[in-house]
């Protein structure tokens, strides 16, 4: 132990160096002399355990090897792949014979790895990826809704329904389940299916895997829709105040949480002077204006409020 120790020490060049202490760069991992300031080591392996953990979740969390685990690919993130960078080790570009070759070993390579079920797997999982990146979700999301195809496909159950319409109900499913504010409407724009298919898709996956699935509150669509037609923030937070009094009051449950948001923005809008249209809220909401304008007069009525009636 005393020769590594003295062995450390070759580089500096004063012989009390030997007697400081030294100093590890958290940041780098570089092991410098605490006396002159010459670096020793350039990078100080971790050759020690891993964190504690107690539960499989702290595992997961803590492991600092290998990339994490995901149900939102086919083969769960843990197969490799051959690059397409075309170099060898020392980084210099392959001949044509050998692009040619690698070009056919990484066919196979792929062809060879993935099952009919894998592919299958892949094709939703890729269809997923392009819907949550359009919708603008989380990778909570994306997680969960993988769940919840997997989950439908290890039943087994001949449902009759394509892996698009599959895919895309348990999307929606999965933003109701994190409650991230998307309509019907907003995943119908993204996806390759129709309005009624993916409603009769979800009610059949929330059958089967039964679900108990709360409704949207429309104060979480209020400032997405205040941003898409780009009121002020004080007619944005005008119109959450509306929306909270008419919560206590009980005069929106069970109606359409989005139109309900949209009837509060405009609300908003009218006793704030901003000339928004009802037209420019439905359009940016995805529904018609003349359900803003129902849900609109059913709230002010609701409430008995003018709109030149102030709102505290």
């Amino acid at each position: 132990m005393d020769n590594d120790h003295s062995a450390i020490f070759e580089n500096c060049t004063l012989k009390r160096c030997k007697q400081e202490p030294l100093i590890t760069d958290d940041v780098t991992g570089e092991v410098l002399c605490g006396n002159c300031g010459v670096i020793l080591l350039e990078k100080m392996e971790d050759f020690g355990p891993e964190h504690s953990a107690y539960t499989k979740e702290d595992y997961m969390k803590n492991t600092r090897t290998g990339k994490k685990l995901s149900l939102a690919e086919h083969d769960m993130g843990l197969s490799t792949s051959i690059k397409n960078d075309n170099k060898d080790a020392s980084g210099k570009k392959l001949s044509p014979e050998m692009k040619s070759a690698f070009y056919r070993l990484r066919m196979w390579d792929s062809r060879v790895k993935l099952k009919t079920k894998e592919r299958s797997m892949r094709t939703a999982f890729l269809l997923l990826d392009g819907m949550i990146t359009k919708l603008g979700l989380s990778k909570a999301v994306s997680e969960q809704t993988a769940y919840f195809y997997r989950k439908i496909k290890a039943r087994k159950s001949k449902t009759g329904r394509s892996t698009a319409s599959l895919i895309t109900a348990c999307l929606y499913a999965a933003c109701r389940f994190t409650n991230s504010p998307r309509t019907i409407n907003d995943v119908v724009s993204v996806s390759t299916i129709s309005k009624r298919q993916l409603q009769k898709t979800y009610r059949d996956i929330v059958k089967q895997l039964d679900l108990t699935l709360e409704s949207f509150d429309p104060l979480d669509f209020v400032t997405r829709l205040a941003s898409n037609v780009n009121t002020s923030e004080r007619t944005r937070r005008k119109a959450i105040r509306l929306l909270i009094r008419a919560r206590k009051a009980g005069t929106i449950t069970g109606k359409n949480p989005i139109g309900v948001a949209a009837a509060g923005l405009y609300f908003a809008c009218v006793q704030n002077n901003e000339n928004i249209s009802q037209y420019t809220i439905a359009k940016a909401a995805r529904i018609t204006a003349i359900t803003v304008r129902h849900s609109y007069l059913t709230l002010r009525n609701s409430l008995g409020i003018s709109p030149l009636d102030s709102i505290s």
